[in-house]
C-alpha cells in the first residue's frame, strides 16, 4: 500500500491537490542534491529531470514501491537496478504526444517553407525576396517515422490530412495502423523524403542516426528530430547537410544538451560542431520544448496521478 510520496520536481499544482485528495501524504522537496535525501521513509518518488536516481539512491530506497517520471523518457533513473529491486517505474508520455506531434509538424512547415529566413530577412535585412524562399509541400511526399509509439502515432495522425505517405517502422512487430503503414528499415532507406524520429534514448538508438546510417538512404531528406539529442551524432549531420544528403533538419534535442547554451559557445568540443550546425543554414533550432505546451503540463501530471492511484488499487487488492 502507497502512503508517503516525494516529490522531487515543481509540477502542475493539481498533481498534489489530487494525490491528498486521494488520501496520499505528500512531501516536497525541489532543491536538495540526491545525496541530501532521506529516501527510506517514502513509497514513492514522483519527478522530471533534475535529479539522476541511482543505484546508490535505490538502496537507500527500502520501503520504495514505484519511481513516477513525468514525461516520456526514463533514462535519468537505473531502470535496470530498480526493477531488480521490485520497484515499478510509471511515465507519462501520452500526456505530451499532441504537443510532440504538433511541435514536429510546425518545424517541418517553417524548413520546407522557408518561414523563419524569410521572416528575418524581412525584419532584420529590410529584403523581400520570393524567389529563393519558393517552399516544397509535405503532399505527395513520403515521410517515414522511426520509432511508433506515443508520439510517432501522434505525429502519424496529424499529417493524415496533408495527402503524404507515411510509413513506421519499429524494433516491435504490428504497431503500424490505419495512419502509417509498417514497413521494413531497408524500404524507408529507398522511400523517405522525411525522417522523424521518435524513438527513447537507449544503447540501441544512442548515436543511431549517423553518417553509415544517413548514407544508405536513396535521396536526400528532411530530418526532425523530437526525441533525444544523443540519437543523433553532431558530426555526422553537419557532414550530411554540407554534402546534400540531408536537405535539413529540425532539431528540438541536442547531442550535448547537459551543457548550457553558454557552456556550448565556450567549450571547444561542443562549440564547433554547434556553429557548424548553424552556420549550414539548413537547421531549425528549438530548446528541447516540443512536448512543453500549458496542456502537456496538466496532461502528463493527470496521467501520473492516474496510474499512481491504479497501482495503489492493485497493491491493495
Amino acid at each position: 500500500m502507497i502512503k508517503k510520496i516525494l516529490i522531487l520536481d515543481n509540477n502542475h499544482p493539481f498533481i498534489i491537490y489530487k494525490l491528498k485528495k486521494e488520501g496520499f501524504i505528500c512531501h516536497e522537496n525541489y532543491k536538495d542534491s540526491i545525496d541530501k535525501i532521506d529516501i527510506s521513509v517514502y513509497d514513492g518518488v514522483i519527478l522530471r529531470s533534475r535529479l539522476k536516481i541511482n543505484k546508490k539512491f535505490i538502496k537507500k530506497a527500502i520501503n520504495l514501491k514505484f519511481i513516477a517520471r513525468i514525461g516520456s523518457g526514463i533514462e535519468n533513473i537505473d531502470k535496470d537496478y530498480a526493477a531488480k529491486k521490485g520497484i515499478i517505474l510509471i511515465s507519462s508520455p501520452e500526456g505530451n504526444k499532441d504537443a510532440v506531434a504538433e511541435h514536429a509538424i510546425g518545424m517541418l512547415l517553417s524548413m520546407m517553407n522557408y518561414i523563419i529566413r524569410s521572416h528575418q530577412q524581412i525584419t532584420i535585412k529590410k529584403k523581400w525576396n520570393r524567389e529563393i524562399n519558393r517552399g516544397t509541400e509535405i503532399m505527395g511526399k513520403t515521410i517515414s517515422i522511426i520509432g511508433y509509439g506515443n508520439t510517432g502515432k501522434a505525429f502519424a495522425k496529424k499529417l493524415s490530412g496533408f495527402d503524404a505517405k507515411i510509413l513506421c517502422y519499429d524494433i516491435l512487430p504490428k504497431v503500424g495502423d490505419i495512419y502509417a503503414k509498417q514497413v521494413s528499415i531497408n524500404t524507408l532507406f529507398k522511400k523517405s523524403d522525411i525522417v522523424s524520429l521518435h524513438v527513447p534514448y537507449t544503447e540501441k538508438t544512442k548515436g543511431m542516426i549517423n553518417y553509415n546510417f544517413i548514407k544508405k538512404f536513396n535521396k536526400p531528406f528532411y530530418l526532425i528530430n523530437t526525441a533525444r539529442g544523443g540519437c543523433v551524432i553532431t558530426n555526422h549531420l553537419v557532414e550530411a547537410l554540407k554534402n546534400g544528403k540531408i536537405s535539413g533538419a529540425c532539431l528540438d534535442v541536442l547531442e550535448y544538451e547537459n551543457f548550457s547554451l553558454n557552456n556550448i559557445f565556450h567549450h571547444y568540443k561542443y562549440s564547433k560542431s554547434f556553429i557548424d550546425l548553424v552556420r549550414t543554414q539548413k537547421v531549425i533550432f528549438t530548446p528541447h520544448i516540443a512536448g512543453w505546451t500549458k496542456e502537456s503540463k496538466y496532461k502528463m501530471d493527470k496521467k501520473i496521478v492516474e496510474k499512481i492511484i491504479f497501482l495503489n488499487q492493485k497493491l491493495k487488492s
